[in-house]
């Protein structure tokens, strides 16, 4: 469901929230299941948080803009993935974003 108009006020939504949050989004893709985003958030702001703005905010938001996901029985699921980037360069986080987005 994440294409076309839907995907790209998505990507306008997640920004908002993201500067909301003080956070930085240092790579988004949006596949028309899921979502990929590489973030730099401030360290009081634990990632539960984020990802609960996120979804909320942008669930609530979508449904009343595309009346088509009301018929959706939830529009994210309670599952997300989180990893710290200590290890990894923020280089080969952002490729591999980045490649998700052109399947």
């Amino acid at each position: 469901m994440l294409t076309g108009s839907i995907k790209n006020r998505l990507e306008v939504l997640i920004d908002e929230i993201a500067q909301e949050l003080d956070c930085d989004i240092l790579s988004l893709a949006i596949e028309p299941e899921h979502v990929h985003l590489f973030v730099n958030c401030p360290p009081d702001i634990a990632p539960s948080q984020v990802m609960h703005r996120i979804k909320g905010s942008t669930s609530h938001t979508l449904r009343q803009e595309f009346p088509i996901l009301l018929k959706l029985p939830s529009m994210w699921t309670r599952a997300y993935f989180v990893s710290t980037a200590g290890n990894v360069a923020s280089e080969i986080i952002k490729k591999y974003i980045e490649a998700q987005g052109k399947h």
